[in-house]
């Protein structure tokens, strides 16, 4: 049923005004913050690609079409180009199919807000191409790879010439064991304050707050708890400069550090990996790395869903990567055949 009369309004001033309703929900809990400001991006790069001062209702599913494609080969600036490319990284599959969801919210509110008579994305035909596999960066590390970064975070650092206050080494360290050994998603981990971690019959737990305003708790392996502690101690000398700042991870100014900031991190402690063992990864990637190794581990599948923050099993097909060598290894060792190998050897 169309509507009675369509509002004509621009696509600017349509994005503008769904933007203001995105933003909102965060306040009633419908989205998380970083939720809604991934569909401002998108509209406003919408809004950039789509032409501001275009009426929203006279856009076909053809023009919808062309910004799809634009966006699809605009450079990903969050993404280094492959050496010896020659060339800027393009957005993934990933996020093209993240920037067309974003683009139909709008549109979805469009036609039952009358801004538009139909929808355009009922009749768009392009759709994000094929993975055919992920990206180095976003696959899991494998064992060695992930021993090689956990144990360069670990490693002393020789003291840079400069101000003691202003070192990151033992910050860096923590950013990169939680990332690697909890699978935080970046927003949770740049969210979390010092509050958020506490003590519990000797057991030392982050109360992590996820996505949909859903927390969950989760322990932290020793390891990760003596680099938190001396973490914790470093924080102190920064706390001044904070001036009652909550967040857990500080810059040396004493600001909360950005998720953007996170990358800058992880790139920096792969720089003292061994070359053998070093691989570019994002956060994302880390969480991969999470989800593959305690699975790869016989870890219990809703103990990991508990430890991502999922709240259904099968969602954690998407976090689990093949490793090398994986089903050779399993076949040695199936459980039905254990006792006659053992018998024979």
């Amino acid at each position: 049923m169309l509507p009675p009369q369509v509002n004509r309004l621009s696509v600017e001033e349509a994005a503008d005004r769904y933007v203001d309703l995105v933003r909102a929900k965060t306040v009633t809990g419908g989205l998380s913050p970083a939720t809604a400001e991934v569909y401002a991006r998108d509209v406003t790069t919408f809004v950039r690609l789509a032409g501001p001062g275009r009426v929203l209702d006279d856009l076909t599913g053809e023009d919808v079409d062309a910004v799809l494609l634009a966006f699809a080969r605009k450079p990903d600036e969050r993404r280094r180009q492959d050496a010896g490319s020659g060339g800027q990284a393009t957005q993934s599959a990933a996020s093209q199919a993240r920037f067309r969801r974003s683009v139909s919210a709008l549109f979805k509110h469009a036609a039952s807000a009358g801004w538009v008579q139909l929808n355009p994305m009922a009749s768009s035909s392009v759709t994000a191409r094929e993975r055919g596999g992920l990206r180095a960066e976003r696959r899991a590390l494998t064992k060695e790879q992930a021993e090689g970064l956990i144990g360069a975070a670990r490693s002393p650092v020789a003291a840079p010439a400069g101000r003691r206050d202003q070192r990151t080494d033992v910050r860096d360290a923590l950013v990169v064991l939680l990332l690697a050994t909890l699978g935080p998603r970046v927003s949770e981990l740049v969210r979390a304050n010092v509050e958020d971690f506490y003590t519990n019959d000797g057991v030392r737990y982050w109360r992590i707050f996820g996505k949909g305003g859903k927390t969950r708790d989760v322990p932290l392996p020793r390891d990760v708890t003596e680099v938190l502690d001396a973490y914790l101690v470093v924080r102190r000398g920064v706390a001044p400069k904070a001036q009652g700042e909550k967040a857990l991870l500080l810059s040396w100014r004493g600001r909360r550090l950005a998720r953007g900031d996170v990358q800058a991190v992880i790139d920096r402690v792969q720089e003292r990996v061994e070359a053998g063992r070093r691989r570019s990864v994002t956060p994302h990637g880390l969480r991969h790395t999470t989800a593959t190794h305690l699975l790869a581990d016989g870890t219990d599948m809703d103990a990991v869903r508990r430890v991502l923050g999922h709240s259904d099993l099968s969602t954690l097909g998407r976090y689990r990567d093949e490793l090398p060598g994986e089903l050779e290894v399993a076949m040695r060792s199936h459980p039905l055949l254990r006792d006659q190998v053992e018998r024979d050897e």
